[in-house]
């Protein structure tokens, strides 16, 4: 089995530590990417992050991932929303799956509160900033080990 988790971003998690830094705070994906590579490598597992801005691309990844990935951290950013063809991804994908919201959903507009990716995912962070995908890695490291 990979011990290999994937971390996919999607449309302006590029921008982040940019954008709207009172929403999203100033760490950058390479922050994101280092620290949750520190949490995996305590736990015998590697991360590989991707970034996208289109919807087809980070489809073709959870593809890729059902070959290459034990575990996916997802923030889909503005598609969590929209993306039934991301769910159905997902749904192809036979290890966990953790979304991750560096903001609080739930207290921003009403159109955000609705996620078609929770349809798929056996967990859900929100709220956390940057630190909650260093726990949905953590938490995806203990399923995949067989100890969730």
């Amino acid at each position: 089995m990979s011990k290999t988790i994937f971390i996919l971003n999607g449309p302006n998690l590029n921008l982040l530590g940019q954008r709207q830094p009172e929403i999203y705070g100033h760490d950058t994906l390479a922050d994101v990417e280092r620290n949750c590579a520190a949490v995996a490598a305590e736990r015998g597992f590697a991360v590989r992050l991707f970034q996208s801005n289109h919807e087809g691309v980070i489809i073709d990844t959870i593809h890729q991932a059902r070959h290459e990935a034990c575990g996916i951290v997802i923030n889909p950013g503005a598609f969590t929303h929209t993306s039934v063809a991301i769910l159905d991804a997902l749904h192809t994908f036979e290890g966990p799956v953790i979304e991750c919201h560096i903001s609080n959903v739930h207290k921003r507009e009403a159109f955000r509160h609705h996620s078609y990716v929770s349809l798929r995912a056996d967990g859900v962070l929100a709220g956390l900033g940057v630190e909650g995908y260093e726990l949905a890695t953590r938490r995806i490291c203990s399923l995949c080990a067989g100890k969730g």
